[in-house]
């Protein structure tokens, strides 16, 4: 039975047709898997692979159009320039397009470009705002299929977290309440995603985090700060600690929604951003008002950090550092809580071994928030040998010039001074009485004594056994060049010293009063010498003459 032409030439051109379309298919399959290794990232970008995959974009066949999107994600995500070149090559528009077009392998692949190109920065971020994307994103948080929405959710935080303008935009579109919705879906990649986006969104201002209360997040994610996955509950952790950051009204609804005791047991978590972003959330709840700072310690709060502190280091520690001296700032009382639950050793032990200038400012803040209240807190630093501790980080600062130095320098002063000001302890000041100390923390060190050893006899005595009064009066030595002394606190505290002991006391210690004495001694030997001399002449004329005078014998006469 012979072959109808008809028949035979279709099946020559369906052939044709079918091996162009494996032929797409390998290529832009290969140039997928490519690109997913960074090391073909610069062989691509030098063959022009954008304008072939463009029209592989359009192509009629799905997994083709997918498999396109997935390799300029890939792409783009590799660095910006790549990601400029994709906004610059008008394929913004073609995706959007197509994600209310196309099935939902596709929208996932598109929504990854679209997050791969808003990554890197604002501008690009804002090209994907131009070009449309946001309507169409917030349009597959609607979609059926979780993968898709767990797409867009994540495109949706990247454009959110550059600034508060493309923040807005993004509620603007309508997103939050979607993104609501998705955290409270039984997946946990989704809830993950959403749950970040709303952290994103809430970060810039009050009024965006306001946005994102509105749509009752915190009651929907507060709970899941219980829950077993470790990566939920480092999202809900940050997602709750923006939003508290900016007014006393935000951080009171976030404790509000019964976030103690799970955020104290956050703290001791296995996973490190965990404890981080636990202890983050509690130090913007703490900063705001002592009635928060009050609630946090009433809760058990206080010994949890101070723990925390104690087994964090480096970045990781900050939070906690940062929220003891936020609660012992408020009032005499709660810095006694902080005491109590021994939370000055931790910061001190942070002030020594942490290499961070950043991370030590704030110790020394912290600590000086502490003792700044009274003689007892005071004493309590003093008893942790924190003056000195501070006055060694001052020493070794780095140049003034680094804006980190400069502020380690300013902090670390401010504490010094503060807590020697409350200081009335002798043994505590001892230690920076020297002449190596800086003048502008001596002068308080030297004002303190004068506070103290007017009226008190026993300190007067111990301050002249210890050598305190000697190592004043070489420190006024040093200081009394130039007249530098003149019309200065450290100078009139000098004199109050000086004007509790009797004057020849003062001058026994004054540096070069050994040589005086030793002139005074030359002297006085010179005139019992001279003295000497005066005598010696009568003796020998009285001796001359006796001996001219005959003897007795020899005036009797025969």
């Amino acid at each position: 039975m012979a072959t109808n032409p008809t028949v035979s030439s279709t099946r020559v051109v369906m052939s044709v047709f079918e091996k162009y379309q494996k032929e797409r298919l390998l290529f832009v399959q290969t140039i997928a898997d490519l690109a997913s290794r960074e090391s073909n990232i610069e062989a691509l970008q030098s063959a022009g692979v954008l304008l072939l995959l463009r029209p592989l974009l359009l192509d009629t066949v799905p997994a083709i159009q997918q498999a396109a999107a997935l390799a300029l994600g890939r792409l783009a995500n590799y660095n910006e320039e790549l990601a400029e070149a994709v906004v610059e090559s008008d394929i913004l528009p073609q995706l959007v397009f197509s994600l209310s077009e196309q099935n939902r392998f596709y929208k996932k692949a598109a929504a990854f470009v679209l997050r791969a190109v808003a990554k890197h920065s604002a501008e690009l971020s804002q090209a994907v705002v131009d070009s449309g994307a946001l309507t169409a994103l917030v349009s597959c948080l609607e979609e059926f299929d979780p993968g898709v929405k767990e797409s867009a959710s994540w495109a949706l935080g990247y454009i959110a977290r550059h600034n508060g303008d493309l923040s807005q935009a993004v509620v603007d579109a309508g997103a939050i309440p979607l993104l609501v919705l998705c955290v409270q879906e039984p997946e946990l990649s989704l809830r993950r995603i959403a749950a970040s986006a709303l952290s994103d969104v809430s970060k810039h201002s009050p009024e965006l985090a306001q946005s994102v209360v509105d749509a009752n997040t915190i009651s929907f994610i507060a709970p899941l700060l219980s829950n077993p996955d470790a990566k939920l509950r480092r999202q809900v952790c940050s997602a709750l600690s923006q939003i508290a950051k900016h007014t006393i009204d935000l951080a009171e609804t976030v404790v509000d929604g019964d976030i103690f005791p799970n955020v104290l047991t956050c703290l001791k978590d296995e996973d490190t951003y965990v404890r981080k972003n636990a202890a983050t959330l509690i130090c913007e709840i703490a900063k705001h008002t002592p009635e928060l700072a009050q609630l946090i310690v009433n809760s058990g709060g206080v010994a949890a950090v101070v723990d925390y502190v104690n087994e964090s280091t480096g970045s990781a520690r900050l939070p906690g550092v940062m929220t003891l001296g936020y609660i012992a700032a408020f009032s005499e009382t709660l810095a006694l809580s902080v005491i109590v639950a021994k939370g000055v050793p931790p910061l001190a032990k942070a002030l020594e071994v942490e290499t961070e200038e950043h991370i030590k400012a704030a110790c020394a803040w912290a600590l000086g928030q502490i003792g700044r209240h009274s003689p007892d807190h005071a004493k309590t630093l003093a008893d942790n040998s924190v003056l000195p501790k501070l006055l060694n980080v001052l020493s070794t600062t780095t140049d003034d010039s680094e804006e980190a130095g400069a502020d380690l320098k300013t902090k670390t002063k401010r504490a010094i001074k503060c807590v020697l000001e409350k200081t009335l302890q002798m043994e505590a000041l001892e230690p920076l009485l020297q002449t190596s100390t800086p003048a502008a923390i001596l002068k308080y060190v030297v004002a303190q004594f004068a506070k103290i050893l007017p009226h008190d006899v026993v300190a007067r005595r111990a301050f002249v056994t210890c050598g305190g009064l000697q190592r004043v009066q070489d420190i006024a030595a040093t200081y009394s060049e130039n007249n530098a002394l003149t019309g200065t606190k450290l100078g009139e505290a000098i004199r109050t010293i000086n004007e509790c002991y009797p004057e020849e006391i003062v001058r026994y210690f004054s540096p070069g009063y050994s040589a005086t004495l030793l002139e005074k001694i030359d002297e006085y030997g010179r005139m019992q010498d001279f003295n000497s001399g005066k005598q010696k002449p009568s003796i020998a004329n009285n001796s001359q003459s006796i001996e001219g005078q005959k003897p007795i014998s020899q005036s009797i006469p025969a």
